[in-house]
């Protein structure tokens, strides 16, 4: 608490922008009164997961641009320890996926949310249905006659 200012931090990686992120900004800008949101470098994401597609810079700009936070850092650790102490932030939130990850937050005072994403948009998903698509419209190109086209090659059918 800053004041008498509750204080409310979330995180990510907001890779590929969506929907879901914009749900749990919305819903933590809605439990206090100073949002900040932190942004994971490319470093930090690269250490557990794949880079993201989206640039650090640019992903930054994004969240700097978009109503809800008033306050964007970068995020360089998945240990909040230290901005707990530098931030004095109230309550953490942060997606389900990582529910318990960050249950030691509370011996320091945090309440911690774990915000249910639930089934649908995510990075991975989209991700996922553009590498698909990309597959899709690769072996159409590679195979670009028509399905019921029929080339003869002496005198052997190809289909």
């Amino acid at each position: 608490m800053i004041g008498n200012k509750t204080v409310v931090y979330t995180s990510g990686t907001f890779d590929m922008l969506h929907i879901n992120h914009l749900k749990m900004i919305e819903y933590a800008r809605s439990l206090g009164d100073i949002l900040i949101v932190g942004v994971n470098t490319d470093e930090l994401v690269a250490s557990y997961k794949s880079t993201p597609i989206i640039p650090f810079e640019e992903r930054i700009a994004l969240m700097k641009a978009i109503k809800g936070p008033d306050i964007v850092i970068p995020q360089k650790s998945l240990d909040h320890t230290d901005k707990v102490k530098k931030l004095n932030f109230d309550i953490f939130v942060v997606g389900d996926d990582w529910v318990g990850k960050y249950d030691y937050l509370k011996d320091l005072g945090v309440d911690v949310v774990y915000f249910p994403y639930g089934d649908g948009i995510s990075s991975s998903s989209l991700k996922k249905k553009i590498y698909d698509n990309y597959k899709k419209l690769q072996l159409k190109a590679d195979n670009h006659l028509p399905a019921n086209t029929e080339i003869k090659n002496n005198d052997k059918h190809i289909s």
